[in-house]
């Protein structure tokens, strides 16, 4: 009998921020669905993939498996999804633009996901999914959370270093677990 290979997609990779930003607070498929503006079978597939790659634990709980999901981010997004800077447009501040990291990164060139709404402009990065923008404006730990993916995706070997610790803060040592 042949197995079918899982690929993660970026709708992954997002689902799972989204329950890591959620911290200990309940949740159910169909909210995860609301906020990220997707359906709920949408939602149900990815699980299923995260679990498969050892993302979430294969149990029927959601369950992180928090190890596995960082060194995937440190050492695998950015392959995965790789991302090269764009032309100027008007949007939300990512990578090192955005307030998580902009006090400790200072840079001339501002990187945005282009969204009409926002009110920065720089070069655009294409964000992991196209309903980012607006689930950023929405969950602040969300858009640390894919502000740091994007500076580990595009970011020289300072910032990726930078955006890692951070990222170990909130997923190993639970900032969001309040």
């Amino acid at each position: 009998m042949k197995q079918k290979q899982t690929i993660l997609s970026p709708l992954d990779i997002l689902i799972l921020l989204k329950i890591i930003s959620l911290g200990e607070r309940k949740w159910f498929q169909i909210d995860i669905a609301e906020t990220l503006g997707i359906s709920q079978s949408e939602v149900s597939k990815s699980l299923k993939r995260l679990k498969t790659s050892w993302l979430l634990a294969p149990s029927s709980s959601i369950v992180i498996m928090r190890e596995n999901v960082l060194e995937f981010l440190r050492y695998g997004v950015k392959y995965i999804f790789p991302q090269w800077p764009g032309s100027l447009v008007r949007g939300i501040a990512t990578a090192h633009s955005a307030p998580v990291l902009n006090s400790e990164i200072l840079s001339n060139e501002n990187y945005v996901w282009p969204y009409a709404k926002g009110q920065i402009r720089g070069q655009s990065i294409t964000p992991l999914y196209p309903t980012v923008p607006k689930a950023s404006i929405d969950d602040k730990n969300l858009y640390e959370l894919l502000a740091l993916i994007d500076a580990i995706r595009i970011g020289n070997a300072r910032e990726r270093e930078l955006a890692y610790k951070k990222l170990k803060n909130r997923i190993i040592l639970g900032e969001y677990n309040n």
